[in-house]
């Protein structure tokens, strides 16, 4: 398709889903772990736009400008794609140089060498009764709501949650895109659907679905920090608002650097100055937070926002009913056109633990989102740590997602895995499932910021660490400074009140007590 095309012509209609510009890549620089990571992120989401196909324009700026580059950038460039090209799966399949008055430009073609499968994980928030469950209900289905929340009943499966119409749990929906087109699910009921799904679909979009009850904020803390997501959907009805309980999950989700898309849902109920009001107070909460919002009217604006979205500056506003489907196919294309954010996949593998199952036939499952690198059927990893601090070697003896088996999952997947080697009652959640040297931990340092506190705190104080699938109190051991205050930061010694944890460097996470919250980010461990 492209051999043909004149470059000038490429340039002049600028990047679009499978065209991507590159002015020169440095070995010493690109391939480096995190802008490797990021290159490989890239170049996947784009074969997958592309239908296989990705087209690099090389000494090219990002504006589109004509720069020109050396011969030996030149062939340096082309190795750099080449090694990310392998990396994803993919070839390098035609190169044609160009020479211009500053050097030379080229057109790169990549191709893949198997099937590209894109996998993006989405949680939600917000209030309770706000429409989180019923608009996922209709995304993944393609079904009208009955205005009495008939398609949340496909995420709340528990009978007290049918009964009240209240989520309790963290839930999960998949569905997904062929060709660019949505795949809904016919019928979400059927396990045998979900699998043909993530069997058969290019590109997957999971939704984790939290809880918007405030008594269950600890749930939905679990569900925002504990999953590998990348991007997050804060749902706002137009009938109530902006409520304290939607600036809290907001606040969640901006914590953990999550890209954000708002969805104000119920705009059947009200009229066209109510909805004006309600996007206007989230507007001003956005500004607060340094956030600028936007409002998505058309198709036209969904490529700039895809782009500039994961810079988490740009938050993108969206106004839907899921009785009548109002801007649910513009949420459709937005989600297919967003890029997997994180691909760690050539990290060694680990999973924290979510949720544990005994399952007849199969044995102990345990269940969660990968954080990073791949697994597969028959693997020994470890897991842990015991009440002694310890890891046992188990083996994973089969996977699923989303009730899909699978031989191997890769970071981002939700998956269960069946363990052997180990007993029930020796599993809990916030173990981690992983692959390598891990060492337990009771005491890390970190660099924390005090959100809300009434009074001051002092050594000795005892919040509820969330970190990863780790809920756990922690005591504060030491403090940089004699007591900290609300809008205070700095470094603090925490060690967990009860259990070993796996915990390293870098890690966020949200700690709690009562009406107080903090945020922090592990700085070093203490083995």
């Amino acid at each position: 398709m492209y051999d043909t095309m004149n470059i000038t012509t490429i340039v002049d209609n600028g990047e679009r889903e499978n065209i991507e510009f590159k002015e020169f890549l440095l070995e010493d620089v690109h391939l480096r772990d995190d802008r490797r990571q990021s290159l490989a992120c890239q170049m996947k989401h784009r074969m997958i736009m592309g239908d296989g196909t990705a087209v690099y324009v090389i000494g090219v700026t990002d504006g589109g400008s004509f720069r020109g580059i050396s011969r030996k950038m030149f062939e340096e460039t082309l190795s750099v794609l080449n090694c990310i090209a392998i990396e994803v799966g993919a070839e390098i399949v035609d190169c044609k140089e160009y020479v211009v008055s500053d050097g030379y430009v080229g057109l790169a073609t990549i191709k893949n060498r198997a099937v590209m499968k894109e996998h993006i994980l989405v949680g939600s928030a917000g209030h309770v009764d706000h429409g989180k469950s019923t608009l996922i209900g209709s995304l993944i289905t393609g079904m009208c709501d009955d205005g009495s929340g008939k398609t949340c009943i496909f995420l709340d499966v528990q009978p007290h949650e049918i009964e009240r119409g209240l989520s309790a749990d963290l839930s999960y929906g998949v569905y997904g895109f062929r060709s660019g087109k949505t795949v809904h699910l016919k019928n979400p009921l059927s396990k045998k659907e979900k699998a043909s799904i993530v069997e058969s679909a290019e590109k997957l979009v999971s939704f984790v679905d939290t809880v918007g009850h405030e008594p269950w904020l600890r749930t939905t803390i679990r569900g925002i920090v504990g999953q590998k997501l990348d991007y997050g959907l804060l749902v706002v009805a137009t009938d109530d608002g902006v409520t304290h309980v939607t600036k809290e999950h907001l606040g969640i989700l901006l914590a953990m650097d999550l890209p954000t898309i708002i969805a104000i849902t119920k705009i059947d109920k009200v009229d066209e100055g109510r909805i004006a009001e309600v996007e206007k107070q989230i507007s001003d909460v956005l500004r607060i937070v340094g956030k600028i919002p936007l409002r998505v009217k058309s198709t036209s604006d969904l490529h700039m926002i895809s782009n500039k979205l994961s810079e988490g500056v740009i938050v993108p506003i969206l106004r839907t009913s899921a009785v009548t489907r109002t801007g649910l196919d513009l949420l459709d294309k937005l989600l297919f056109r967003l890029p997997k954010r994180n691909l760690e996949s050539k990290k060694p593998f680990q999973l924290y633990i979510d949720k544990i199952y005994q399952i007849a036939g199969a044995g102990i499952v345990v269940s969660g989102s990968i954080k990073q690198g791949e697994v597969r059927a028959g693997d020994v990893l470890q897991l842990g740590p015991m009440a002694d601090g310890g890891f046992i070697s188990v083996r994973a003896q089969s996977i699923e997602m989303h009730y899909y088996r699978t031989d191997q999952a890769s970071a981002g997947d939700i998956v269960g895995i069946a363990l052997k080697g180990v007993s029930p009652k020796d599993v809990r959640r916030g173990m981690v499932l992983c692959k390598g040297n891990p060492k337990a931990i009771r005491e890390f340092e970190a660099e924390v910021l005090i959100l809300n506190h009434s009074t001051r705190i002092k050594k000795g104080y005892e919040p509820v660490v969330h970190l990863e699938t780790i809920a756990e109190a922690v005591v504060f051991e030491q403090l940089d400074r004699d007591y900290m205050m609300a809008g205070d930061s700095g470094r603090v010694t925490m060690r967990f009140k009860f259990h070993p944890y796996y915990v390293y460097g870098g890690q966020k996470f949200i700690f709690r007590e009562g009406k107080s919250k903090g945020i922090g980010q592990v700085v070093r461990v203490f083995e």
